[in-house]
């Protein structure tokens, strides 16, 4: 049998992103020979997988998911657990199970280096991947292997504006049409006619976001004044949620702002960069303005509302962050970084292990030799060119993550072995 063939192998889907990447991609591994199931927990997951005859509806309680999923698995003899995310209850269940019996483990996220690429990889992403326990000297040794340069970013596709519609229609029909999953609990706190209500309020007011952005952006870069960066991220993240230290985002503003007060020359000034897709259901603004005056740094610290970080960063002295995949781009600036999650980035040679206060008054610089030869070696592995909410972006993704789902090695033993496919080389487009 062909190491890419789809012979013999039944994959189970189980909660993907939000849209119709899913649904494409069992298209196309059923091509390859394989036969592709999806369980679907709400009215949303079924609305992204128009196939019926492949489509099982999960209408139970959550306590009922392990038998059930078992039962599932042994009916279908299930060979592979594809899902988006692996921390979610239903997830973090199924690759329990899995692991038990063997079985493939396929994880999909946003990319590490994400605008241009999404993450996959076995087993688990984020706090649980493979990449924790690498050094970067494991690293420099699977790069032996390639004499290839570091794929450059893919040509420029996406909307944040997709990725905000999918959301909010995705809600829409847990709102509307779910009245056969009776037992569907969201897996974040907030209602689904709370989650529908943001996405909608979000698409509505970009915008007027998108003003309110730009005037603060401008009055930080024409400012004068020296400033560090704070990253923000979704409090009900799964990365925030799992792999970091923090309960709320409060209590990160709270530690980061007060290691400012102590430690950052008088002169200096901090802001806090609120995540793409924040919505507003933690009053970040207000928090963030309550604490600086608690601390006498009111005038000295500002808020942006999501937008683009790169211009943002081209003048930071130093960043922060609970472990946001953004602090990728501060280090391939060489910009000094400081976190407090668990991460695949955190790395000694990347990441600064000054306490803060001492941190924000004089900053130790990542290895600039080492972030390259790890981005090299996260872009030849798990970071796939493409995304999850633009047709263009998931055609991209499909023509490489297919074989790597069907190829015997994970894409970090493959990179070892010398069998991992050449990454395509492309450009960005203005």
């Amino acid at each position: 049998m062909s190491a890419i063939s789809g012979q013999d192998r039944v994959f189970l889907f189980l909660q993907g992103p939000h849209g119709p990447f899913f649904h494409h991609l069992g298209h196309v591994l059923r091509r390859a020979g394989a036969e592709v199931w999806r369980v679907g927990f709400n009215a949303g997951d079924r609305a992204f997988w128009p196939n019926r005859d492949s489509y099982i509806p999960y209408l139970g309680p959550v306590a009922d998911w392990p038998a059930e999923l078992a039962r599932i698995v042994a009916d279908k003899h299930v060979t592979d657990i594809v899902l988006y995310g692996d921390v979610r209850a239903i997830h973090a269940e199924a690759v329990t199970q899995a692991r038990g019996l063997g079985l493939g483990v396929h994880v999909f996220e946003e990319g590490y280096m994400r605008p241009y690429w999404v993450t996959y990889e076995r087993g688990g992403s984020n706090g649980h991947s493979r990449l924790m326990q690498m050094s970067v000297g494991d690293m420099r040794a699977g790069l032996a292997n390639s004499d290839m340069d570091a794929p450059l970013p893919p040509a420029r596709w996406g909307d944040m504006r997709q990725h905000v519609f999918y959301g909010a229609l995705y809600h829409w029909f847990v709102m509307f049409m779910n009245r056969r999953y009776r037992h569907f609990t969201p897996h974040r706190a907030l209602p689904v006619t709370a989650e529908f209500r943001l996405y909608l309020k979000r698409l509505l007011l970009m915008p007027f976001l998108a003003i309110d952005r730009h005037v603060a952006s401008w009055r930080v870069r024409n400012g004068g004044f020296p400033y560090h960066v704070a990253l923000l991220q979704l409090q009900h993240d799964s990365s925030f949620q799992a792999h970091s230290p923090f309960a709320t985002m409060t209590e990160f503003l709270e530690v980061v702002i007060r290691g400012f007060a102590e430690g950052a020359p008088p002169h200096h000034h901090l802001v806090f960069k609120a995540h793409p897709l924040e919505d507003g259901r933690v009053p970040l603004r207000r928090e963030i303005r309550r604490l600086a005056r608690a601390h006498g740094l009111l005038d000295r610290v500002h808020y942006i509302r999501g937008g683009k970080l790169a211009q943002l960063l081209d003048d930071a002295r130093t960043a922060v962050t609970v472990n946001s995949t953004a602090a990728q781009q501060v280090l391939y600036r060489g910009i000094p970084l400081k976190v407090f999650g668990r991460a695949v980035y955190d790395k000694p040679e990347l990441v600064s292990d000054q306490p803060l206060p001492a941190f924000f008054a004089g900053a130790t610089r990542p290895d600039r030799r080492a972030y390259q030869d790890y981005r090299r070696y996260l872009l030849e592995t798990s970071q796939v060119a493409g995304g999850f909410y633009s047709a263009r972006a998931r055609r991209q993704l499909l023509r490489m993550v297919v074989d790597m789902m069907l190829a015997a090695e994970d894409p970090y033993d493959a990179l070892t072995s010398g069998t991992a496919a050449p990454r395509q080389q492309l450009r960005v487009v203005s």
